[in-house]
């Protein structure tokens, strides 16, 4: 079975529909599981009163914490022997489910990462300097692990469980990312990366990264590698 952990904050417009997008995936068998992060658009309502008959468990934090808590909270409750992270807008579409799931299936991989930045995929046409910033600290990440990532970044990431719930996490918030790859690059594991499509939104969208997590990352990067 594939848990599928959906970390959600402030995303009204959208959460209802990237589940929808999932269930209509029959080809596996899966839980969902919603994380909601002290939402206070409306989406707090949609879970209760649209999703809470469909998903398998929703988990409402009782103030916000960030993107790595709710995975680790909802690692902590997930039955699967897959684990696979699906974020509540619509950047990333559940279309990709089986190229990011069979590496694990077919018993070739552990952990596969997503990627923005190769294959043929459909990619919105967005901000440029957050690109280069993704692929600096990609590159910089990459210089500490010794792995040859192109997308880090990337929200797609699938791990086999028992792979994933040996991982002490830490971070919270968006840190969670160059985390996770610093403590996978010390591990005798096998992983992979595909390409994926990416429908990229603007800030006035719901857009939540900024210039200040590219520095956490970087901060990230150097202290889960060396230390």
């Amino acid at each position: 079975m594939i848990t599928i952990i959906i970390p959600c904050y402030n995303e009204v417009k959208t959460i209802e529909i990237i589940v929808n997008k999932i269930l209509k995936l029959n080809k596996y068998e899966f839980e969902i599981i919603i994380v909601d992060d002290y939402s206070i658009d409306g989406t707090r309502e949609i879970l209760k009163n649209k999703l809470s008959s469909k998903v398998s468990l929703i988990i409402y934090n009782e103030k916000n914490y960030g993107k790595g808590y709710c995975i680790k909270k909802g690692i902590e409750q997930s039955n699967g022997n897959i684990i696979l992270i699906q974020d509540a807008d619509l950047e990333y579409d559940p279309n990709d489910y089986p190229k990011l799931i069979n590496p694990i299936i077919n018993n070739y991989a552990d952990v596969v990462y997503g990627s923005r930045f190769v294959g043929g995929d459909e990619k919105r046409v967005l901000f440029f300097w957050h690109t280069v910033a993704n692929k600096i600290l990609t590159l910089i990440s990459n210089v500490f692990s010794n792995l040859n990532l192109t997308d880090m970044e990337c929200g797609y990431k699938v791990f086999r469980a028992e792979v994933f719930k040996k991982i002490k996490l830490k971070q919270n918030r968006f840190g969670f990312e160059p985390e996770i790859t610093a403590k996978i690059a010390k591990m005798n594991i096998r992983i992979f990366e595909v390409g994926v499509s990416y429908f990229g939104r603007t800030y006035s969208e719901g857009k939540k990264i900024t210039y200040k997590d590219a520095f956490n990352a970087l901060y990230c990067i150097i202290k889960y590698n060396i230390f």
